[in-house]
């Protein structure tokens, strides 16, 4: 349904997972821009593919929309943005770790013959890295 180089809403939607609503309602927030329009749907850019895969993964590693605005349109000189990305950062690195010991913790778990379970000294140990790391 490409018609030249702008994707119809629904394309979007497909190639994104993302539904024609929340598309729109990206739009009234600032976060994408329609190209215009094929009749009454809304055409984008194909770029616009990139974009919402990085608002959805800044979503999902925990900002919000007003935050991914914000970062959207940050230049350098922003110092105060700057600073809290670099603080997100450090707390994304913390997430990992902690869902690292956590997989690894979980991977040990489905093979252990220990019995009990919980009581095998190297899920014990995996636990304790966990709870030290709070």
């Amino acid at each position: 349904m490409s018609h030249g180089t702008v994707l119809d809403i629904a394309e979007v939607a497909e190639r994104t997972g993302t539904t024609a609503s929340a598309l729109r309602f990206y739009e009234r927030r600032g976060l994408i821009r329609s190209s215009g329009r094929n009749g009454l749907r809304r055409t984008f850019d194909p770029d616009v593919i990139d974009r919402i895969t990085l608002i959805g993964c800044a979503q999902a590693a925990g900002f919000t929309l007003a935050q991914i605005a914000a970062f959207l349109v940050a230049n350098p000189s922003d110092a105060e943005l700057r600073e809290r990305m670099a603080t997100k950062a450090a707390e994304l690195d913390q997430d990992i770790a902690r869902l690292t010991r956590m997989r690894d913790s979980l991977r040990h778990a489905a093979t252990c013959t220990h019995t009990p379970l919980v009581e095998c000294p190297e899920f014990k140990s995996r636990i304790r890295d966990e709870n030290a790391a709070r």
